[in-house]
Formats: structure tokens, C-alpha cells, sequence
């Protein structure tokens, strides 16, 4: 029985390490570009990173599932510092493996139609950006901030929900900080 125990402990350490541990696009590294599914207030319509980019840096952070505890209280969060963003020139979108039509509700509900949430249901996107949960075809909780270069200037990997908006919102503001051009909050 000790022994069983043990295995289980270690088992279970192992796995927090593998979710923890994982690769992820480093700042410097090319962000792939993606055009897919998205909801903004309950309306689908076909979302290009490449074109977010035009218009500022853009804040992309892939959840696991749309409605589980963490990925609506992260959601809550994002959708409250929306408008800190948008006064540093930023945008934010949300990616899971949900399909659209979960994610059409999640933007009216958690969302509060303040950012859009976009569908990668066959996971292609969370893999180009090195964000899948070892084992499930879901997504880590990984946080980035793109520049309008394309290229990655901040990352943040926490299954915890904590976090994701103060360290992203900080690495924006220290974008906006180098690029005079951006808008600045008054």
C-alpha cells in the first residue's frame, strides 16, 4: 500500500512537471501567423492574426476549455483590462479547442463581449505555438505578447489563471514604452 502510494505521488509530481516544463516560443522567436474561427458578442467571423497585427501588438492566450473554473476566471480578467490594452495600441484574443459554437456563448457570457475567442478544435494553432497539455488534445494556460513585427515579446506559462493579465499588460506597457508611435493612456 506505501509502495502504491508513493507511485501515485510520484506519478502525479512527474505530471506537474510535464505541465509546467513545457517548450513554449520564447521572446525573439517567429509568432505563426493563423486565420480561424472567432466570436466576439456572440457574432463568428474569420479572424487573421496577420491583420490584429496591423493595428498593434496583439495579447494571444490559449485556455484550456471555455466554462471550466480557471478559464472563466482568467476570461473575467482579460475582459476587465480590456480597455488598459486598447490605451497601449494592444488587442486580446483568447484560443481554446472548444469548437465555435461553445465559444459563441463563452464571448457573450465570460468574455462579456469585450475581446473574441477563436476555435482550434483540431489543436494546429495550439501546436504551432508549442501550447499543447502533454497527453489531451487541449491547451495549456501560455500567455504571449506579439509584437506588430510578428514576433514574440513576452510568454507566460501558469495553469493558474493568476498572473496572465498583470505580466501581459506589463509587457505591453513596456512595448508601448520603446514605440512612441502607440497610444499612451492619459
Amino acid at each position: 500500500m506505501k509502495r502504491k502510494l508513493i507511485g501515485c505521488v510520484a506519478a502525479a509530481l512527474v505530471a506537474g512537471y510535464a505541465l509546467t516544463a513545457h517548450a513554449v516560443l520564447k521572446p525573439g522567436d517567429p509568432a505563426p501567423d493563423f486565420t480561424t474561427q472567432a466570436s466576439l458578442g456572440g457574432k463568428t467571423y474569420s479572424y487573421s492574426l496577420a491583420d490584429a497585427l496591423k493595428r498593434g501588438p496583439v495579447v494571444l492566450y490559449f485556455y484550456p476549455a471555455a466554462f471550466t473554473k480557471g478559464c472563466t476566471i482568467e476570461a473575467h480578467e482579460f475582459a476587465e483590462a480590456v480597455d488598459r490594452y486598447k490605451a497601449y495600441g494592444a488587442t486580446v484574443i483568447g484560443v481554446s479547442a472548444d469548437d465555435i459554437g461553445t465559444l459563441t456563448k463563452f464571448s457573450v457570457s465570460e468574455c462579456r463581449s469585450k475581446f473574441p475567442v477563436a476555435a482550434d478544435p483540431d489543436t494546429k494553432i495550439i501546436r504551432e505555438y508549442d501550447a499543447k497539455l502533454p497527453a489531451i488534445e487541449r491547451a495549456n494556460r501560455v500567455s504571449y505578447v506579439i509584437s506588430p513585427e510578428g514576433k514574440i515579446l513576452y510568454e507566460y506559462t501558469s495553469l493558474s489563471p493568476d498572473k496572465h493579465v498583470e505580466n501581459t499588460l506589463e509587457a505591453v506597457k513596456a512595448w508601448a514604452a520603446t514605440h512612441q508611435t502607440q497610444a499612451q493612456p492619459q
